[in-house]
């Protein structure tokens, strides 16, 4: 009993909901009677190539119950891609077999980071749609209710409001939620707005005379804004593949207040032992710690000394650009996006008007206002919060 109180401890670590403890307690006991791994189901639509640290919440947990000895069913969904998911705010968009395989490829490999290959089953669910007929997948439609299925909230909302809803996207949880009866998945994991689609899993699983899956939901991580979850699309994400230096610098750009939740989805570090460290402290070791998880000790451990070298004591970085240009007066307004150092112009404008380019010359940092600049040989300037760069005259 004690290695089944275990496994439930960890299961339920930052889990939202759980559908139901009773029927997991069941599936643990049969599962050690037995000596067989639960399956443990995850799906994921490959319409980007890249994790973040909002996907890495669902992993770390997967990864800890393969450390127990069961098996995650890493379920591509490369069919359900093909036709778009609807969200009930936007409408993915269908993607092509080619962008779908190459993002499938990418997608795994990232999660090999933090997965165990050896015990994980990549499987992609056209394997069983691609020849699925018309008399095999009516019967599918048949097992759920149109009132059961406006039970999801975005649905009944769109309703309510008379937001179109379209048969598809009736179809699309059902197919999904099919995913489960082919593997016969035992648990399955999903952030909390999945929910809707993780329980018609386990209702189509019932329909089809089997026990049905216990579903665990787990929250989700708020992006860089302190607002939304992390998300490409909102550009408020930090990508696991991203250099350290990015990573730690975007870390330490999160809001103060959602600190320990990323501590507590991200890292192992417990909550208690750091209570009393001043906040800037704790963010330079939430910082170092996730750059050591996906990069190294030794690389976290530079990008935090290069940080402190340059934010906390105001100085130069090690090593910065060096752009070489000919003319004496320059026009920052012209130059910077030349450079491709600012986006646009107006984005060079808006930063002089806000003191946003500083000047520094013998250890002093003095914020420049005209667009015009004059030097003999070289300047250093800095550009917004992070970006240093060298400019330098050519001889001749």
């Amino acid at each position: 009993m004690d290695k089944i109180k275990k496994q439930i401890e960890i299961i339920k670590e930052n889990t939202v909901d759980l559908i139901s403890e009773e029927e997991l307690v069941e599936k643990l006991k049969n599962s050690l009677k037995k000596k067989e791994p639960l399956k443990i189901k995850v799906g994921f639509d490959p319409t980007a190539k890249d994790i973040h640290l909002g996907h890495t919440v669902l992993l770390r947990k997967l990864r800890k119950l393969q450390d127990l000895g069961h098996i995650v069913y890493f379920i591509i969904g490369d069919f359900t891609a093909r036709i778009g998911d609807p969200s009930g705010r936007t409408e993915r968009k269908p993607l092509s077999v080619k962008e779908i395989k190459k993002n499938a490829q990418t997608y795994t490999e990232q999660a090999f980071k933090i997965l165990d290959k050896k015990k994980t089953k990549i499987i992609f669910n056209s394997i069983w749609y691609k020849d699925l007929k018309l008399t095999q997948f009516l019967p599918l439609l048949s097992s759920y209710t149109v009132a059961r299925m406006i039970e999801r909230d975005d649905f009944s909302y769109r309703l309510k409001k008379g937001i179109p809803l379209t048969i598809l996207e009736f179809i699309y949880p059902l197919i999904q939620g099919y995913d489960s009866v082919k593997i016969e998945a035992d648990i399955e994991f999903g952030g909390t707005d999945q929910k809707f689609n993780l329980i018609v899993g386990r209702h189509l699983q019932e329909a089809f005379g089997q026990k049905p899956q216990v579903i665990a939901t787990l929250p989700l991580l708020v992006g860089l804004d302190g607002k939304n979850k992390m998300s490409k699309s909102l550009g408020n994400y930090i990508g696991i593949t991203e250099s350290p230096k990015d990573m730690f610098g975007k870390v330490m750009s999160i809001p103060d207040e959602i600190m320990d939740d990323y501590f507590r989805l991200l890292t192992d570090i417990n909550l208690d032992e750091i209570k009393d460290l001043h906040p800037k402290e704790k963010k330079l070791l939430l910082a170092e710690t996730i750059v050591s998880l996906y990069h190294s000790s030794s690389q976290a451990k530079k990008e935090r000394e290069e940080f402190e070298k340059v934010f906390s004591k105001k100085d130069i970085p090690s090593e910065i650009p060096v752009y070489f240009v000919e003319e004496e007066d320059l026009d920052l307004v012209e130059i910077l996006p030349k450079l491709g150092i600012v986006s646009t112009k107006n984005e060079v404008r808006r930063l002089l008007n806000q003191k946003g380019i500083k000047l520094i010359s013998d250890g002093k940092t003095v914020p420049h206002k005209e667009r015009w600049l004059r030097f003999q040989k070289e300047i250093i300037l800095k550009i917004g919060k992070r970006k240093f760069l060298k400019l330098v005259r050519k001889e001749g």
